[in-house]
Parts: C-alpha cells; sequence; structure tokens
C-alpha cells in the first residue's frame, strides 16, 4: 500500500491539472491557496477589496499559465505566491501612478510571503531535529526565532509587538541561534 500524497505533492498534482484544462482542479487550488494568496495580496496593497480583486487576476493567470507549471523546478505554493506578489506589485504601481498611495518600493520591505522554511522541511529527517533542538530553547528565544526565521517577521516587529527593545530582541535571538546551532550539530 502507497503513501497517500503530501499537500505540496497533491497541489502539484492539481496544478499539472489544471494545465490540462481540468476546471474542477482550478477549485481545487482555489480552495487550497486562496487564503494564503488573499494574505500576500492584502499584505502588499493594505487594501482588502483590492486584494481580493487582484486575487480573482491570479487565478485567471493561474488558468492561463498552469501548462507552464513544472513542479520538479518549483513548490506550487511557490510559484503560486509568485503570481500573487507580482501582480499585487503591479497593481501597486499602478495605484502609484495616481499618487494616491506608498511607492512601490513599500513592497520590497515587506517579508517574503512563500512558504516558510519550516514548512518546506516538512516531512523530512532535518525538520523532527529541528522541531527537537526548538523545543529545548527557553519559549521566549523560540518563539522570536520562528516568528522572525519561519514567519517572515522583522526584528523591529518583533520589538514592537513584544515592547522591547530592538537590541534586546536581537540579543535573545542571537543566543537562540547559538544554542539551536549546538545542538544541530551534536
Amino acid at each position: 500500500m502507497t503513501a497517500p500524497p503530501s499537500a505540496r505533492e497533491h497541489l502539484a498534482r492539481r496544478l499539472v491539472a489544471v494545465g490540462e484544462g481540468e476546471r474542477t482542479a482550478l477549485r481545487d487550488v482555489y480552495d487550497l491557496t486562496s487564503a494564503k494568496l488573499l494574505g500576500i495580496c492584502l499584505r502588499i496593497l493594505g487594501d482588502r477589496d483590492e486584494a481580493e480583486d487582484v486575487l480573482q487576476d491570479v487565478y485567471i493567470a493561474v488558468w492561463n499559465k498552469a501548462d507552464r507549471f513544472d513542479p520538479a523546478r518549483a513548490s506550487p505554493i511557490t510559484w503560486l505566491a509568485t503570481i500573487a506578489r507580482n501582480r499585487a506589485i503591479d497593481r501597486l504601481r499602478q495605484r502609484g501612478s495616481r499618487g494616491d498611495s506608498a511607492p512601490v518600493e513599500a513592497a520590497e520591505a515587506l517579508p517574503d510571503e512563500a512558504p516558510d522554511a519550516l514548512s518546506l522541511l516538512e516531512g523530512r529527517q532535518e525538520a523532527v531535529r529541528l522541531r527537537g533542538c526548538l523545543g529545548e530553547l527557553d519559549v521566549r528565544s523560540r518563539d522570536l526565532i520562528a516568528s522572525a526565521f519561519f514567519g517572515g517577521r522583522t526584528y523591529d516587529d518583533l520589538a514592537r509587538a513584544g515592547a522591547m527593545p530592538l537590541g534586546t530582541v536581537k540579543s535573545i535571538v542571537r543566543r537562540g541561534l547559538q544554542r539551536l546551532k549546538g545542538c544541530l550539530e551534536a
């Protein structure tokens, strides 16, 4: 008996099916990814109505380009997130030309919303080791490291959210990373 496909494999198969013109596969891809892709669009644009409008453009692009998706070259969620990010930045540029928004360069300061490092390690032995070593850290170090490296948050954002000085956050993360490195090398 074979193991069921991973979420990544399932999404990749559905994208390939979209590329073959299967409409129900597009619905599956939408159901599996729309929340994440809307989050990317919303984070870049800052306006829900506009983000939803861009999301519709994203799935039109997916329908038209899915035949070019190659699961051997890219993770399906990375491929989709790139389309969403590019469409949202394009919309930001259009909006910027009207002079009623932040410059497009503001999008570059946003954390990358591609799948986080931990989810890319899922199912691998490294993920088990990493989780075990993270579990050995104190709660504050573990939470800050996970938020920064796996959640894409900046140190400045973490300092504001935790009402801590920026230097304190950096020190906690640095010490935590040193302990994590020692655990992983052991």
